[in-house]
């Protein structure tokens, strides 16, 4: 049986919001992936540990992954794998050749300008 941490962690990671996943998500999360008598005390608790340890981070009333958490552990590598085999013969490819294209210049645009006049009208007061 997985931990409440290692749940929150799977509900976390797999529900994939950008903002943390909620308490009331990751619940659900845990209900329907995981065969366990759910206690939403043990939930509150890990994940408060968790914020506590600075491998969750808690935005509001939803948590995130810290970026330590984010990354994955790897394994170490046996040094067994590191002796090389000699190396297979490598195959050189030749360079295809470069299609050559000419380009047509573009025909200039021909540009009309309309000149419009603006009629311009005299007001003429009237004198009383």
């Amino acid at each position: 049986m997985p931990t409440y941490y290692e749940m929150a962690k799977a509900a976390i990671l797999s529900l994939k919001e950008r903002t943390g996943s909620s308490t009331q998500a990751i619940k659900s999360y845990i209900e329907a992936n995981f065969d366990v008598d759910f206690k939403p005390h043990l939930l509150r608790s890990a994940l408060k540990k968790a914020v506590d340890d600075e491998r969750l981070l808690k935005v509001k009333a939803s948590y995130k992954l810290s970026p330590a958490e984010k990354k994955p552990v790897k394994a170490p590598k046996p040094k067994a794998a590191a002796a090389k085999k000699p190396a297979a013969k490598k195959t050189t490819k030749k360079p295809a050749k470069k299609k050559t294209t000419t380009k047509k210049k573009a025909a200039p645009k021909k540009t009309t300008k309309k000149t419009t006049k603006k009629k311009t009208t005299k007001k003429t007061s009237k004198k009383k």
